[in-house]
């Protein structure tokens, strides 16, 4: 018996991917094996893991376990390779044989649910096989683009589908061409259709005479190199790019091997998946190198997502595609590659980067194309302004592109025995497994981490000796892998757990339940119970995949899982959309729900299983209904339901303005139904017709589907169309005409006498009488006509032709391209034969020229001859660019102007009646002179007098110096030629993508002055050495060659900087000394002899300077007193401080004579001084040690503040949480909230009261409030208004506020305006090449304010129910730490305090009393005990007790101190009134101290009350009161032996400022002079107090953080993060990603900026815009270093602290980096949450308006914001005539209108 045949093999290896133990358990692989052919292509089906498998005359279908389900049989087929086309189209003259059908490309159309098979036979046909039983569906193979590639090889294809929703997918097809290059393109997107016979399928995606989708290999290639081919290894799509990989020859090198050896390269292909021209075609070569030997053959490769660990080593996000490659060594033997192979791998945003940067060189014009096989010569690279990023997709020039270097991947493993083919990789927990089919037959398992960590665990031999071919697949669930081989079959298993202990089934977290182990060896899991599956659907809509896993009771280990889809039918609300669910569900007509299960529907009529039962309204055509006319509308349809008992009949539901209208309807039958007689209108005469909600239902609320198209429009025949004109331009099918004896436009039955009075477009003749001329223009002209005059009017025809034209008696031709019906007639004149023709109007006819068709114009058209005389200036350089002035007489004239200078146009800038004014074109003649012709219109006018001379093009030689300092303005000495000829010249240079120019002065034509540019660095530190810009050079018109300087290396040096003058900035000098000022960098280090030019001024007054590196010497100034000094360099400016110049006094002649006396008298004197230095010597001991005891009290003293500041805090933070707990928050309303905000400071706003304004007044600003929905318009006001120099930062403010109140009834369309406002700010911040972090940071735009009143709107409910309430419990907490200890009076410093400037830096002693206050609504009601300090003044103990009796009243709605008098009651009779000042106020040396309880000597315990202030006692001179209670009072102060008596403070205080008194309370002012050196003894230094600052921050520690929290959390309980924060995020990401800006910290400070910095800092430090509350001085300071510290933690600079940093900062300096990480965690949590759609916001949006519809009065808002346009009427109305958009819609017309009803009288 002979051997049998051969069996070419499919393996499928089951790899339980956790697997610990080897694969080499010596099982046989599981295999599926065939006789008499070979296997080449694997498919597998991603969703049911089907395994299809191309080989040579066979298609197969087996089963996941590779059981064999089908087989297709594809040859072999009578043919011969020369045939084409094949045989099966026209007979072949060369013999036919039997030929085997090679399968080189399979592909699943998921799609189409087919599978495409392409061939060898026939010149490469393919077959279409339906999936479920590979029926043969098609097999196109009649037209010339069926044939793909008549080549053999079974691995030179590749394809790749693209699907594109809706249409038809697409098929980019690589393939090698065997040398046909005429017959075959080797790539090509091609059409795959639907229809598999449709003539269509496989055609090109676009095909012109010039330009297709295919790229063929040019026979010039070809006649070249006849072995040339492209080999398409792997192909795939990423992104919005499909990509191929590919082998072809390098003829480069095998042109220069000498031997005649063929060379290989490898190239990555890219191009657009939506670019049907093949614009976008880059290629690059693409290769390996590991250790110096180069790999540069592909053999195969896969597209991965990379593991969480090789994700962080590459720094790429971990769903960033990587590519896994294999490369054999070296560029020869592509048939059979070196055994010498490489794993690599690339990422692509490394390939793309790659190629992005090469076409943005290309398209700077670097280089050429550097594509030889494909362009058979070197084209240069065009070089062309765009913006190229990564999604560009090609123009017409610069492509196809070459790469011109090898992009290298990261070599992982190499392999130099086992010869590596195929390669597929999968993510196993956080880690890349990559699996390598080898030549010898065996699989390797590589685990990789990192480029450097790529860890080989495992070999296992599968085929003895056969290679293991390319397709390297995963089964859907990746527990399995395919190998595809030609040998041998056999199947590895491993690790599979043993079951016999039980296996759990848990479906998600939800719920875990035993499984049944069947005999089988399959598994039975049990369904979760109806309640466990509504925990697992709740909230997903229609369908819920949900994971169900298997772990085994053994090891716990989850060992193998799928995806379970549990659908909810209910959840499909119309028949349609139920219906057409992929799951098994069903409409009951009769019930209107949909159901999974049929015995649910009421009848068995009533199941509907398809889209032909559903009841539905059929289309046809729009439902067009006239306003106001009472009609029943009859509508077809199908499967209408006979509504069964006890269900309503029909209704039409019609839903317009939000206004809805119910109308009866009749159903006739199944197919029909008709809305009764009803009449529909719409309000406005905005709209000549709008659109309908319409809807068709029955029982109440069962709405029959309706056709996607369906419209339903209502619309009225005289809305917008008040001219006969207008009216029959109008849509035919409204049936509008127009009624002449009404002058309206109706429908016929509204007219009387129709038959002769309506006029209808239809109608034979029907043309408009009366027509009108509103405006011609231009109303001058040249005799010779050409002209193009614009008629603007009214019923001026209704076609082109039937209107006839004079213009000052010449006729004039209408152009019908320009014409707009009835409204607009644009006319060409001819000439004018008449030698000096008068001036005349503009006549018109329409039809015949009878009195009723014809009118003419009121403004005149005049005949010209316009004419120049001169040209300035008379020369210049040849390049062009020269701004021309040309003077002369009537140049305004006519339509259209040309100037041309010799054969070029100048480009034409602006005219009038006197210049024109344009920019000279190039010389083609280079330096010459040039005469200068004018067309108007058609009159050629020329002045032989007037020549422009074209002169040689400046050049600039030398640079003197070659260097400025960053911020540049220093003066650069430039040498050149020609210089005279150039108007304007600049300096330039650019730095990092941003340009910088500045300006230069010709001195004559060889020299000019420039100041140097200065650079904006973008990093903290220049270079001492310098930084180089990367162009530097001059604008000088329009010379390209000095723009950029090559030869000329320019240099950028630090710029200098200065110490100040001391620290205090003030430095006392003597005269004639000399100032030293101290800097760094004030030499740069650059060779030459040029220096900087420094100018130091003092007092104004420059001085001589000696310059060294480090500081400046300036000759002694002749000033003296205070001089401020200044000093100047390279537009810098430095104010150091001041100089204190004391003068010392000249000697007098008694000066003299005193020294000659003092010198005898000295003698004497030194005599004494030695009897006296002994007795000294014994004083200085003593003083020593008073000081020493003086020192050792203070340092005792310090030591107890600070123990006394510990023990407080701890006490306290117990007592004020404590205190805290039940307080009531006194919330503002929405609308004092909004006004707060909007309006800070403006407490009785006009928004909040009814405006009386006069009807027609009101009528207009109702036409100004529509005018504010056109979004153009809005746009245009706001723009011009922030144009204007005296709009100012208030007037942004307040516009800003009010347009947001006026759309307050359209938040949605306001949210809108605010986006395009703030894109357009975004842009001209990057435009004005301002840094991109400054956006948003202050209000200097309308639009920020806006984005301020936008957050104050939609997050008031956020602060009712999140934010607010810890911010007031910050605030209660602030109020009641500064209150427990002394607060002065009138400085507002404070004993506890955040605030340094509000610290009171003294020991005050002081006691806490108990007062016992009667309520002042009833005197007999209980008391109520209040702690106050006896150091309090009256008006603050009155305070702290209409506090504690009025607790939890709102501010707004309790007595004020100031209205109120404090009684102290002592026994029944004895009540004094306590004031701050009176009598017994005390006055010592100007100084008058506040009253305070202590000084009335108030005790504890005492009884008080708070009574309404009576007239003033001491205007009562017989007033008994207070005669008892200051007699009363005398007596107490005597007998407590009082300092001051009574009787010396008799008279009465008088105010103030007539006496020179000063208030002081408990501390007087800091620079007072009473503070004395003397008495620092009794003081400690003030510094020491500081620590109390730490105390109250310990206290409010948890307050501050709450706040915080509850602020940067994107969970609050049970509310979610308010839309408003996470769309405007989304925004501010999206605009980030359009302009490329991908800096974190950027994206970072605009959210910072946006919201922490527009919104929540305003609200911290202003609680009263949210709560009724008042907000004293020393909580006004704390708040402010809260919301400081609330600023710091949204920066994302670094804070830099040391000991003379502000000690708000250091305060929080700890806290601030966990804060920000907070803010950090919040970004980053709102950027990962789903993003809301711009309807679910919509949504939101309206009902917000909706809710405070009618908080406002809009009339109002209308009002003050009408304010603007009147202050700015002209630029207003010119800026909607320049905008297209307006002028579209009348913007202006409208406007004026509206002006003019305010400012009429009637």
């Amino acid at each position: 018996p002979g051997q049998p045949p051969a069996m070419p093999t499919i393996f499928i290896l089951l790899f339980l991917l956790a697997a610990g133990r080897a694969l080499g358990s010596r099982r046989p692989f599981p295999a599926f094996s065939v006789t008499d052919t070979s296997l080449t292509h694997l498919a597998v089906h991603r969703v049911t893991g089907e395994v299809f498998v191309g080989a040579v005359n066979h298609i197969f279908k087996l089963a996941p376990n590779l059981t064999e389900l089908r087989v297709h049989i594809t040859g072999p087929v009578e043919d011969n390779a020369r045939c084409y086309p094949p045989p099966s189209m026209r007979v072949c003259a060369h013999r036919l044989a039997p030929v085997d059908n090679v399968n080189k490309l399979l592909l699943i159309d998921y799609a189409a649910r087919r599978l495409v098979a392409c061939g060898s036979i026939w010149q490469g046909i393919c077959q279409f096989l339906r999936l479920d039983d590979l029926f043969k569906l098609g097999e196109p193979h009649h037209r010339k683009e069926h044939y793909l590639s008549g080549a053999q090889e079974p691995d030179s294809m590749a394809g790749v589908i693209v699907e594109q929703g809706q249409g038809p997918s697409k098929l980019f097809i690589g393939t090698a061409v065997d040398g046909k290059s005429e017959y075959f393109p080797t790539l090509s997107s091609r059409k795959l259709i639907r229809d598999e016979d449709g003539v269509d399928m496989f055609s090109l995606v676009y095909q012109d005479e010039f330009v297709s989708s295919q790229i063929k290999i040019p026979s010039d290639t070809l006649s070249l190199y006849p072995a040339f081919d492209i080999y398409y290894i792997y192909g795939f799509v990423s992104a919005s790019f499909v990509y191929f990989l590919t082998l072809q020859l390098d003829t480069q090198q095998t042109l220069l091997d000498t031997a005649g050896e063929k060379f290989f390269t490898s190239k990555i292909v890219r191009m657009c998946s939506g670019d049907s021209e093949f614009y976008s075609y880059v290629e690059f070569p693409i290769g390996c190198s590991w250790r110096g030997v180069e790999y540069r053959l592909v053999q195969s490769a896969h597209l991965a997502k990379p593991g969480l660990l090789l994700a962080q080593a590459l720094g790429v996000p971990a769903d960033e595609d990587v590519l896994f490659t294999v490369f054999s060594q070296g560029q020869k033997n592509r048939a059979s590659p070196p055994r010498q192979t490489i794993l690599c791998l690339f990422t692509l945003s490394n390939i793309n980067a790659h190629i992005r940067r090469r076409i943005q060189s290309c398209y700077r014009g670097e280089g050429t194309l550097a594509l030889p096989w494909l362009l058979n010569k070197e084209l240069p690279c065009i070089n062309t302004p765009m913006q190229i990023n990564g999604n560009f997709c090609g123009l017409v020039l610069n492509q196809p592109l070459g790469g011109l270097h090898v992009i290298e991947g990261l070599p992982l493993l190499a392999d130099s025995t086992d010869g590596m083919t195929s390669v597929a990789a999968y993510t196993y927990q956080q880690h890349s497994v990559v699996f390598i089919g080898t030549r010898g037959g065996s699989l390797k398992k590589v685990r990789v981490d990192s480029s450097q960590e790529a860890h080989l665990y495992e070999t296992v031999p599968v085929v003895d000796g056969s290679p293991i071919l390319r397709d390297l697949l995963f089964s859907p669930d990746h527990q399995h892998i395919y190998l595809l081989s030609e040998k041998q079959l056999t199947v590895a298993m491993s690790n599979v757990p043993d079951l016999s202990a039980g296996v759990s089934c848990a479906f998600e977290e939800v719920t875990q339940s035993e499984a049944v182990l069947l005999p089988s060896g399959e598994l039975r899991c049990p369904s979760p119970s109806l309640q466990e599956l509504r925990a697992l659907t709740r909230g997903h809509g229609a369908t819920h995949t949900v994971r169900l896993q298997l772990l085994s009771k053994e090891t716990g280990v989850r060992f193998a899982g799928a995806d379970f889809v549990f659908y909810n039918c209910s959840v499909l609300q119309s028949c349609m959309s139920c219906v057409s669910s992929p799951y098994p569900c069903q409409w009951c007509k009769y019930r209107h729900v949909c159901t999974s299960q049929p015995h649910d529907c009421s009848f068995q009529e009533g199941r509907v299983h398809s889209p032909e039962g559903c009841p539905a309204i059929l289309p046809s055509g729009d439902l067009l209904i006239p306003v106001g006319v009472v009609q029943p509308l009859t509508l077809r349809a199908k499967n209408l339901p006979q509504p069964q008992s006890g269900q309503k009949n029909y209704e039409c539901v019609v839903r317009v303005q939000g206004r809805q209208q119910r109308v009866p309807a009749v159903r006739f039958n199944s197919s029909s139904v008709q809305c009764q007689n009803a009449s529909y209108s719409y309000e406005g005469d905005e709209y000549g017709d709008t659109e309908l909600d319409f809807s068709v239902v029955w029982d109440g609320d069962f709405p029959i589907d309706k056709p996607v198209t369906f419209r339903a429009l209502l619309y009225k025949c005289w809305a917008q169309r008040p001219s006969c004109g207008l009216c029959l331009k109008a849509d035919p099918r409204f049936n509008c005409g127009w009624c002449i004896s009404e002058h309206r436009c109706q429908l016929r039955a509204h007219c009387p006498a129709p038959k002769t009075n309506w006029m209808h477009p239809n109608q034979k003749g029907a043309r408009c009488s009366h027509p009108r001329i509103a405006q011609i223009h231009p109303v001058m002209g040249p005799k010779e006509g050409g002209t193009w005059i614009t008629i603007v009017g009214e019923n001026l025809g209704l076609t082109s032709r039937e209107v006839g034209l004079r213009v000052a008696g010449v006729r004039c031709n209408s152009i019908p391209a320009e014409y707009i019906s009835a409204e607009r007639i644009v006319c060409e004149m001819e000439e004018s034969l008449v030698p000096s023709p008068p001036p005349g109007p503009v006549e018109l006819c329409v039809g015949d020229c009878s009195a009723d068709f014809r009118t003419q114009s009121e403004q005149l058209y005049t005949f010209v001859t316009p004419t120049f005389d001169r040209v300035s200036p008379s020369r210049g350089p040849a390049s062009g660019g020269t701004r021309l002035t040309i003077s002369g007489r009537a140049l305004d004239a006519g339509s259209r102007v040309m100037v041309t200078v010799r054969d070029g146009e100048c480009q034409f800038i602006r005219r009038d009646a006197e210049v024109i004014v344009c920019i000279s074109p190039v010389s083609t003649l280079g330096p010459s002179q040039a005469p200068i012709t004018l067309a108007i219109d058609r009159a050629n006018i020329s002045s032989p007098g007037v020549v422009y001379t074209y002169t040689q093009d400046p050049t600039v030689t030398r640079l003197e110096p070659t260097w400025s300092i960053i911020n540049g303005s220093t003066a650069i000495t430039v040498s050149g030629t020609h210089l005279l000829t150039v108007q304007e010249p600049r300096v330039r240079a650019k730095y990092r993508g941003i340009e910088t120019t500045n300006t230069c002065h010709v001195i004559n034509d060889t020299a000019m002055l420039c100041k140097a540019p200065g650079i904006f660095l973008g990093q903290p530190q220049p270079q001492a050495q310098g930084e180089h810009p990367d162009e530097f050079g001059f604008l000088l018109d329009h010379v390209q060659t000095a723009r950029s300087l090559n030869r000329s290396s320019f240099t950028y040096y630090p710029d200098p900087s200065f110490e100040p003058l001391g620290p205090s900035g003030v430095l006392d000098i003597k005269p004639g000394s000399h100032v030293v000022l101290k800097g760094k960098n004030l030499i740069p280090a650059a060779a030459g002899n040029s220096r900087l030019n420094y100018t130091v001024l003092i007092g104004g007054q420059p001085c001589a300077l000696t310059v060294s590196d480090t500081q400046l010497l300036c000759d002694s100034p002749s000033q003296t007193g205070r001089q401020p000094v200044m000093v100047l360099v390279g537009g810098l400016e430095f104010w150091l401080g001041t100089l204190h110049i004391t003068a010392e006094r000249a000697l007098t002649l008694p000066a003299m004579v005193g020294l000659a006396v003092g010198g005898s008298l000295l003698l004497l004197a030194i005599t004494a001084v030695l009897v006296a230095y002994k007795r000294k010597t014994q004083d200085a001991d003593r003083t020593l040690k008073r000081l020493q005891l003086q020192m050792d009290n203070l340092e005792s003293r310090v030591a107890l503040e600070c123990k006394e500041a510990f023990a407080e805090l701890q006490t306290d933070i117990n007592e004020l949480t404590n205190h805290m707990d039940g307080v009531q928050i006194p919330f503002l309303d929405y609308r004092t909230y909004a006004v707060r905000v909007l309006f800070p400071g403006i407490e009785a706003h006009p928004v909040l009261k009814e405006l009386d304004t006069p009807p027609h007044v009101e009528k207009a600003l109702r036409l100004f409030g529509q005018l504010l929905h056109s979004r153009a318009f809005v746009l245009t006001f706001i723009h011009t208004l922030e144009a204007q120099s005296s709009f100012s930062m208030r007037d942004r403010g307040t516009v800003a506020s009010l347009t947001m109140v006026a759309l307050q009834s359209r938040l949605d369309y306001a949210t809108g305006l605010l986006k395009q406002l703030l894109a357009d700010l975004i842009e001209k911040n990057l435009e004005s090449k301002n840094h991109p972090k400054l956006l948003l940071r202050r209000t200097e735009s309308v639009a920020e304010k806006m984005l301020t009143n936008w957050f104050t709107f939609l997050l008031h409910k956020f602060l009712k129910e999140c934010a607010g309430e810890p911010l007031f419990l910050l605030y209660c907490a602030i109020k009641q730490q500064m209150e427990k200890g002394p607060i002065d009076a009138i400085t507002g410093e404070a004993r506890y305090s955040l605030s340094e400037d509000k610290l009171i830096r003294q020991q005050i002693d002081y006691k806490t009393l108990t007062l016992h206050c009667v309520c002042p609504e009833s005197e007999g009601g209980a008391q109520v005990p209040v702690k106050v300090l006896n150091c309090d003044s009256i008006t603050q103990a009155k305070d702290k007790l209409l506090d504690a009796v009025y607790k939890g009243i709102p501010y707004s709605q309790r007595p004020k101190a100031e209205d109120m008098d404090l009684e102290w009651r002592q026994g029944r009779m004895a009540r004094v009134i306590l004031q701050d000042e009176d009598v017994t106020t005390k006055i010592e040396c100007d100084w008058k101290r506040v009253n305070s309880l202590a000084h009335y000597q108030v005790t504890d315990g005492s009884l008080v009350a708070l009574v309404p202030k009576q007239v003033s006692a001491y205007n009562m001179a017989n007033s008994f009161t207070f005669t008892r209670s200051l007699s009363r009072y005398e007596s107490l102060l005597r007998t407590a032996s009082s300092p001051d008596s009574l009787r010396s403070r008799a008279p009465m205080i008088t105010p103030d400022q007539e006496t020179g008194t000063k208030l002081w309370h408990l501390v007087k002012n800091h620079d007072h002079a009473d503070h004395r050196e003397g008495d620092r003894g009794s003081k400690m230094v003030s510094e020491i107090y500081l620590t109390r600052l730490l105390a109250t921050k310990g206290t409010l520690q948890k307050f501050v953080d709450d706040l915080f929290e509850t602020v940067f959390s994107t969970a609050h309980r049970g509310s979610a993060l308010p839309l408003a924060i996470k769309y405007m995020f989304d925004f501010l990401d999206e605009q980030a990603d359009q302009r490329q800006i991908s800096d974190p910290d950027v994206r970072h400070t605009w959210k910072s900026n946006c919201l922490p910095l527009r919104f929540w800092v305003n609200v911290i430090k202003n609680p009263q815009f949210v709560f009724d509350i008042h907000k004293s001085s020393i909580t006004d300071a704390c708040l402010s270093v809260v919301a400081q510290t609330f600023m710091d933690s949204c920066s994302t600079s670094e804070h830099r602290l040391g000991k003379d940093s502000p000690s708000n900062k250091l305060l929080y300096a700890k806290d601030i980096p966990n804060y920000k990480s907070w803010v950090e965690r919040y970004y980053r949590d709102i950027a990962k949450m789903a993003s809301i759609s711009d309807q679910d916001m919509d949504a939101y949006l309206v009902e917000q308006s909706r809710l405070h519809a009618s908080d406002f009065n809009v009339l109002s808002a209308l009002s003050e914001l009408y304010f603007y346009v009147t202050k700015y009427r002209q630029e207003v109305l010119s800026a909607l005539d320049r905008d297209a958009s307006c002028r579209k819609h009348k913007l202006r017309q409208k406007l004026e209108q509206i002006i003019g009803l305010v400012s009429s009288n009637s």
